[in-house]
């Protein structure tokens, strides 16, 4: 018996893929294609953000916790409670108020909070969909992507871009973490 845990998929059709195409929440044919710059960045973001949720489903609060790749003290649950704290951060940029605290401390506290407890899963999961909602309706309020906000004078569609890619970099982390907990491979 390997300690490496055997690749695992759930597709059918296509071993190879985390689910086949047909059932991905991700491939909606029926949904119309994006209209525009904000819309098609907003899509994108969407489509991350329920990656992370899927790279996260089935699985108990030690193997969120897991920090898979030693000695780093990444875990998926420590990549959700970093995104919140990220959200959170973003809002701090665009307002021009006293900044909000950070959720969970120090640098580096969102990984090294992690820990296996189903109240701090729970947490993690809560700030992340209110630190989301918070910052897309703060956002809302600003439909000119060129326009300049908040105390860093960033362009709406920096945040924007930057919001993708952030999302992106740590889907492809999630992906190796998750491959690490249980041999689950997906796209």
């Amino acid at each position: 018996m390997s300690e490496h845990p055997a690749r695992w998929t759930q597709a059918t059709v296509y071993p190879d893929m985390w689910a086949d195409p047909d059932d991905d929440p991700r491939n909606n044919s029926e949904k119309a294609a994006p209209e525009g710059e904000s819309a098609t960045l907003l899509d994108f973001l969407a489509d991350y953000r329920l990656t992370l949720r899927m790279k996260c489903e089935g699985l108990d609060a030690e193997q969120l916790a897991r920090r898979s790749v030693p000695p780093s003290t990444m875990s998926l649950l420590g990549l959700v409670r970093h995104l919140a704290e990220v959200e959170r951060d973003w809002r701090n940029w665009i307002s021009v108020g006293e900044p909000l605290p950070r959720l969970y401390g120090e640098k580096d506290a969102d990984f090294e909070g992690a820990v296996a407890e189903q109240a701090v899963v729970d947490a993690a999961f809560a700030d992340l969909e209110r630190e989301q909602q918070a910052l897309d309706s703060a956002l809302a309020a600003c439909p000119d992507l060129g326009e300049r906000v908040g105390r860093k004078d960033i362009a709406v569609r920096e945040l924007m871009v930057h919001r993708v890619e952030e999302y992106a970099r740590h889907c492809g982390h999630a992906d190796l973490l998750r491959e690490c907990v249980d041999g689950r491979v997906g796209q």
